[in-house]
């Protein structure tokens, strides 16, 4: 990584973490929606843990949309963004630089928690270990996918509620295949590496789509 890239992906990850405690926020959010979530369905532990590694994709979606938000939209109101345009550096490295910024302060502190969160769902080890990989695996294609969306909410001043539309069905194909694999590796109703495979070459597609189409949408925004 270059210099430029490694002071771009130090800045944003400090005011990433500075601004509204982003990490702190998600896992917050995150444990919200595990301990909710089973009073709803009821004390049945076998349900619980059928339906749990379903239950911490869910949250971890959820939670990382919160501060997609303002993954673009601050350094547009103070003009940085303009700035990064004008310099002349690739647009779409620097998408990827702040994107990877973005998921070690609020994807990451996810994948740590969701062991922790799985005794919630009477997880076992296998089945911990088995979401925290396709968590691990699964969540920087949201983080990839959701800069499309901030990057065309950009201009507007609320756009959280439009952001969420625009991503969450651009989403459901990581969340299928985060919860087959997950659920192949405790249920063995399919091999785990098929759907985990498929999973990780959905990650890679959207650091490859993801990219171009923000910069795309920041080109057009700024015209």
């Amino acid at each position: 990584m270059s210099g430029w890239a490694m002071a771009l992906f130090k800045r944003d990850l400090r005011l990433s973490v500075r601004i509204g405690g982003s990490a702190l926020v998600g896992v917050l959010f995150f444990l919200a929606v595990v301990t909710v979530i089973p009073f709803g369905v009821g004390p049945d532990l076998n349900l619980l843990a059928r339906i749990g590694p379903a239950i911490l994709w869910i949250g971890a979606l959820l939670a990382t949309l919160l501060g997609l938000d303002r993954l673009f939209q601050a350094d547009r109101e103070d003009g940085t963004l303009d700035l990064i345009m004008m310099s002349g550096r690739p647009l779409e490295l620097v998408v990827l630089v702040k994107c990877l910024a973005h998921w070690i302060a609020t994807g990451l502190p996810l994948v740590v928690a969701a062991p922790l969160l799985g005794v919630f769902l009477n997880l076992d080890p296998v089945s911990m270990a088995a979401v925290t990989a396709t968590l691990l695996v699964g969540t920087p294609a949201l983080t990839l996918i959701g800069a499309i969306g901030a990057s065309l909410t950009v201009s507007l001043r609320r756009g959280g509620l439009l952001l969420a539309v625009l991503v969450i069905p651009l989403a459901i194909p990581v969340l299928i295949f985060g919860v087959s694999s997950a659920d192949a590796a405790i249920h063995d109703p399919v091999p785990f590496l098929t759907p985990f495979l498929i999973l990780c070459a959905l990650t890679l597609i959207a650091a490859v789509v993801g990219p171009v189409a923000t910069a795309a949408a920041l080109r057009f925004s700024s015209d």
